[in-house]
């Protein structure tokens, strides 16, 4: 089905919702109902029902669906439409917003609603594959200043499969929450004295971080990308001039010195104060490409109810690269991070494919600079992708506010789409601080900044890598390779032994001799998620070997140390995702 299908069929779902809860809680007052990504919701005031209640709501709705051979919609006016729901005050305040638009009324089977339209042509034969999901609270129209409501969630899908793989997909997801894996494997922790969105990284955490980073500094290098490093906070002056205070100031940490009256802002992200750098000195047109790469802490105010785990918090990095460079110069610029891209998807085993991220003309006031300026960086954007023979897809609004974007949207292992990486071309931001090269003529130009960042936060890919792989890393991405098992306290002297000759090549290792059943070693071990165990005894110790086994129960019987090493190794050095 076609998108517009697919919204189509769950609006259609939600008005068969609220029909059943209006059947078994008549005191209920309706508001609205909306087709959302991957399903619907209704929401309703004065209904209490909780979660157990769903099922007989559901069937309700099945019941009501072979009743509902189509759906009738008429005009009404503004007046006729208040007679109608002058018991509801959240349908007459919805009915005063539109007073000047035309009203409809859709009716199938006993049940109609003030709606716009969009519903399916046979709701008796096409509104079968669905389930509710959940309740939670909303406020009305999103405003915490107004009534909460009761939310009630919902999907449906064409088919019976395509439910069934979504439900599957959902449980799944649950199962590989980051923030219960994370937990578990000891990774991360928040604290209330700290504050919320402000993760504190442990040890091991902090090791899968700086992998993370390392991969992406190992592939700048290799392109000529140099790092800098910028201060977490900056004079109100300088996100005046970028735009930021205008078009973002509702995201920025405010500071205040106490000796002086300047405002300052945690930095929301590095470009501002890259553009310093850059103007720090004379550039030549030979200088440029001039390309830096910042791994520094950025902060936004984020909402505390929008907080979720690593994947939306107030603190944290970016693999962040700003390139200056010529417009003759930004194709080869935009491929050569492509490629970067590129390595890093498959090294991950992310499918992948682009947004791009279109202004939304209707809505001018949103964006820094001139249309012609946005047509013109937004045409340069797409020709990259075709040129490329990249599968991508337009996403008009979704353009940040001082430029377009190639944002990647990769798909994980469950099937669900994140969005990583992103490339911009930016006209405005040189412009507004006044940035300059000297041309082959003499005369000043002004450069062009492309914005790059590989993975995103690496904070928030750590969160989408453990949901992938379920927390099981890729051998090189685990904070510990192996863990030593000795069956017994007469095997720890070679046991240290093997962690010896272990730690010598680089390998992160633990040795657990715990005064616990071995079976139960091997457990822990494996909740732990750590790829390999070395197992130790009696013919281990007499063989000079080690019995490898792996995070699956795997037997691979006996080796020497020296070729389990050289596995291990090119397992580590070629990032093998096993």
């Amino acid at each position: 089905m076609k998108d517009s299908s697919i919204d189509n069929l769950r609006h259609s779902c939600a008005h068969l919702l609220a029909a059943a809860v209006m059947e078994l809680y008549p005191q209920a007052l309706r508001t609205i109902g909306p087709a959302i990504d991957k399903g619907f919701y209704y929401d309703f005031d004065d209904l209490k029902i909780s979660e157990a209640d769903l099922p007989a709501i559901e069937a309700k709705m099945h019941e009501l669906s072979k009743t509902w051979d189509r759906f009738e919609g008429r005009e009404v006016s503004p007046e006729e439409a208040k007679k109608i729901y002058k018991d509801n005050p959240y349908k007459l305040d919805l009915i005063e917003e539109f007073a000047g638009q035309k009203l409809t009324i859709y009716k199938s089977g006993d049940y109609e609603d003030l709606c716009r339209g969009g519903h399916i042509d046979h709701p008796d034969k096409q509104l079968k594959h669905f389930k509710l999901l959940s309740i939670a609270g909303a406020y009305w129209r999103s405003n915490e200043k107004n009534k909460m409501l009761t939310r009630i969630y919902g999907t449906a899908f064409p088919t019976q499969e395509e439910l069934d793989k979504y439900l599957w997909q959902q449980e799944e997801a649950k199962k590989r929450d980051h923030r219960k894996i994370g937990a578990q494997l000891g990774l991360w922790t928040f604290s209330d004295y700290v504050g919320g969105g402000l993760p504190l990284f442990t040890p091991k955490g902090t090791i899968v971080r700086r992998l993370i980073n390392e991969y992406v500094e190992e592939l700048q290098n290799k392109q000529g990308i140099n790092q800098v490093w910028t201060p977490q906070i900056a004079k109100a002056e300088l996100f005046k001039i970028s735009g930021h205070y205008e078009k973002y100031r509702e995201n920025l940490f405010s500071i205040r010195s106490n000796y002086s009256d300047e405002e300052f802002f945690l930095k929301p992200m590095n470009c501002p104060q890259h553009t310093q750098i850059y103007a720090s000195q004379p550039r030549s047109y030979r200088d440029l490409p001039i390309r830096m790469a910042d791994f520094a802490m950025l902060y936004r105010d984020e909402k505390p109810g929008e907080l979720i785990g690593l994947t939306r918090t107030r603190s944290f990095s970016q693999d962040d690269c700003h390139i200056f460079c010529r417009e003759d110069q930004i194709t080869a610029e935009m491929n050569m991070a492509l490629d970067m891209t590129k390595t890093i998807m498959e090294t991950y085993g992310f499918k992948y494919k682009y947004r791009l991220s279109l202004h939304d003309p209707d809505h001018p006031e949103k964006y820094l600079g001139d249309p012609q300026t946005w047509a013109k960086a937004e045409k340069l954007s797409e020709a990259v992708l075709k040129d490329r023979g990249m599968e991508y897809f337009p996403g008009v609004g979704e353009a940040a506010f001082y430029a377009p974007k190639l944002d990647l949207i990769a798909t994980d292992s469950l099937g669900r789409e994140w969005q990583l990486s992103t490339l911009q071309i930016d006209f405005f931001m040189p412009q507004r601080f006044n940035l300059t090269y000297i041309d082959e003529k003499g005369r000043k130009q002004t450069p062009v900044m492309l914005h790059r960042a590989i993975s995103g936060s690496p904070e928030r890919l750590m969160a989408i890598l453990i949901e992938h792989f379920a927390g099981a890393f890729p051998t090189w991405l685990s904070p510990v390779h192996v863990v030593i098992l000795p069956i017994s306290d007469k095997h720890l002297d070679y046991a240290k032994k093997v962690e010896s000759g272990l730690k010598s090549q680089n390998i992160r290792v633990e040795l657990n001799d715990k005064n616990e059943p071995l079976n139960a070693r091997i457990r822990d071990t494996q909740l732990q998620k750590v790829p390999y165990m070395l197992i130790v005894g009696d013919r281990e110790v007499e063989s000079n070997t080690v019995a490898r086994r792996g995070r699956s129960g795997k037997d691979y019987g006996p080796q020497s140390l020296n070729e389990f090493i050289k596995d291990l190794r090119h397992e580590i050095d070629n990032r093998l995702n096993v």
